[in-house]
């Protein structure tokens, strides 16, 4: 028989608290718990700030700031002429250039949250507080005009094979980090009384969409989907072509409306809501 050895027993995974055992946690058979973990923490922590309501922006991480696009179509033009033979410099050259046009686009994100932050937050009101994935581009440009304007402004991160950290202009208290993209796009509808989608690839493409199902379906109430640049988004969605198939009905056409300005998104959501002369909007339940 062998002699009992107390710290053997304390050593032991088994002797663990539950929640302090990280490798228990992550057990394939734990992950109900961590998506309930990811839904609980950045909700728990939203009600604590309160946050009543959102507009959740879209757009692709790629598109730069205006002056750092202008240095990058600096760059490629130098490195084109030096090799004018050279097809891959070519195609750089061509890639910033359409980059430089469409870095409007962070201008326009950028003054969109100044305008919604400044009309709807103050010391008391926590409402159409400007939610992004966290990350750079697009995303960066609206937390930074909420920044702009001392508001806070929400992020949601996602883990990623390529590290992607958060832009520096989110609201540290509300810098959220997720490792499921489900959870992530439950957390961008809750409390959204407007999607803003700018240009953007496959990543605005699915939350875009995943928002368009939900109110087609009726999972949740119609609210605006505002899509910046009616020629990028015409271009790279056929909705006519699924009508015309019989894929969609036409009436799902009326889920979109295009935009080209700030001032006129805003504008937009104003109107839908009535918000004229009013201070705030009416608080979103959360179900």
């Amino acid at each position: 028989m062998t002699e009992p050895d107390a710290a053997a027993l304390l050593a032991s995974p088994a002797y663990r608290l539950a929640f302090e055992d990280t490798d228990f946690l992550l057990r394939q058979d734990l992950r109900p718990v961590r998506l309930q973990l990811e839904l609980l923490k950045p909700e728990l922590l939203q009600q604590e700030h309160g946050i009543r309501s959102t507009i959740a922006m879209f757009g692709s991480a790629r598109i730069p700031d205006p002056v750092i696009a202008h240095q990058r179509v600096v760059e490629a033009t130098a490195e084109a002429r030096a090799a004018p033979h050279d097809r891959a410099a070519a195609r750089r050259l061509a890639i910033a250039q359409r980059m430089a046009a469409n870095a409007r686009y962070y201008e326009e994100a950028r003054r969109l949250a100044a305008i919604v932050t400044g009309a709807s937050q103050n010391d008391h009101i926590c409402d159409y507080v400007v939610k992004t994935g966290g990350g750079p581009g697009i995303m960066e440009a609206a937390n930074r005009g909420a920044n702009d304007v001392g508001g806070k402004s929400i992020g949601l991160n996602i883990v990623l094979p390529m590290e992607q950290a958060p832009n520096p202009y989110i609201t540290p208290d509300l810098c959220f980090r997720f490792h499921y993209f489900a959870i992530r796009k439950m957390h961008f509808l809750t409390r959204a009384k407007a999607l803003v989608v700018f240009p953007g690839g496959f990543g605005t493409l699915d939350e875009l969409f995943e928002a368009a199902t939900l109110i087609q379906t009726g999972k949740i109430e119609p609210i605006p989907i505002l899509l910046f640049g009616r020629e990028f988004w015409e271009r790279v969605i056929n909705l006519d072509a699924m009508i015309g198939e019989g894929m969609i009905a036409p009436g799902d056409k009326d889920i979109f409306t295009f935009v080209e300005t700030a001032d006129e998104a805003w504008s937009l959501i104003v109107d839908f809501y009535r918000l004229h002369g009013r201070t705030s909007p009416d608080p979103v339940e959360v179900k």
